[in-house]
């Protein structure tokens, strides 16, 4: 058995002080946001204790879909270099960038440069900036890294997932089903329609949804909307599973789910594969951290409409 933790929306804080010349731009509304809405739900112990937690679970491979930052600054990027390296060695974490990791033209770049080691393939030929998609495989599992991230506009918070990735992200899922691979895609914007307000929408998701359409996956992650939530895609066989996951800093006592990761149990065989996702993090009254629910997504091989268990505990 191979087990998958998922995090996201890390936001990590505090805010770094800001000069006039980084306020004179898209940051200074992320910094109000910060200061007005984040600071205090989003900056404590909730991350420390959250990553603790998993650490004791002893996942195989850790996979971050976005957001490590909040306003993209030089000091803030550095700072998420340090947390990816105590989070685990670039080997054991794989990871895409979110919109705020992009928040300004010249933000992404860094942020490449920076957690380039944590955003490659296993055979990266391409420059810094360019490996997205990438493909890493571990044992059974393939794990592909495509990115939707891209400086935008103040109040917007879009992704974009263009054609020529969508054509490059086949090839490889192609490749990994004829080799039998469990595949899981990472994306920081949710493929779904109606997912998240227009001005946070993934543009492009036509292309994701054709690519899991006429090749396939075996899972889907992303983060972006700091919700637990559970979609399907349809696929050449059977449905996928698309999975988001609240944010990893979020503190009890706020209109989102509090902190949480997922847990992904992956079994069986080609063709045979059994799926399931185990959520585990802060419960909702402040008492600690626990086991929050657990669903059934793939049995031999097929997609399960099954209902939740909740206060689901793990296998034995």
């Amino acid at each position: 058995m191979f087990r998958l933790a998922h995090l996201s929306d890390v936001h990590l804080g505090p805010l770094p002080e800001l000069s006039i010349r980084e306020l004179a731009s898209k940051r200074v509304t992320g910094y109000v946001n910060w200061h007005r809405n984040r600071r205090r739900a989003m900056f404590g112990d909730t991350l420390v204790n959250l990553i603790q937690d998993m650490k004791d679970e002893a996942p195989d491979h850790v996979a971050v879909t976005g957001d490590l930052v909040n306003l993209a600054t030089k000091k803030e990027t550095l700072a998420a270099r340090l947390w990816l390296e105590e989070l685990g060695a670039p080997y054991d974490v794989s990871v895409v960038p979110g919109n705020h990791d992009a928040y300004v033209p010249g933000a992404l770049k860094r942020s490449y440069r920076e957690w380039y080691e944590y955003m490659i393939g296993d055979n990266p030929l391409n420059a810094i900036g360019n490996s997205f998609p990438y493909l890493r495989v571990r044992g059974k599992v393939a794990i592909f890294g495509v990115s939707t991230a891209e400086a935008t506009a103040p109040f917007f918070a879009t992704g974009t997932f263009r054609r020529g990735q969508a054509l490059a992200l086949a090839r490889l899922l192609e490749s990994c089903r004829a080799t039998g691979h469990f595949r899981v895609v990472m994306i920081h914007h949710p493929p779904i329609s109606g997912s998240t307000s227009w001005h946070k929408r993934l543009i492009g998701k036509q292309f994701f949804s054709k690519v899991i359409r006429d090749v396939g996956a075996e899972l889907v992650l992303h983060g972006h909307t700091h919700l637990d939530t559970l979609h399907w895609l349809r696929g050449p066989e059977f449905k996928v599973p698309v999975v988001g996951v609240p944010s990893a800093s979020q503190a009890p006592g706020s209109d989102k789910p509090a902190a949480r990761y997922n847990l992904f149990e992956i079994s069986g065989e080609p063709g045979s594969w059994s799926l399931i996702q185990r959520e585990r993090g802060a419960r909702a009254k402040g008492d600690g951290l626990g086991w929050i629910r657990e669903r059934e997504l793939l049995a031999a091989g097929h997609a399960i409409d099954a209902r939740p268990r909740e206060d689901a505990k793990p296998a034995a």
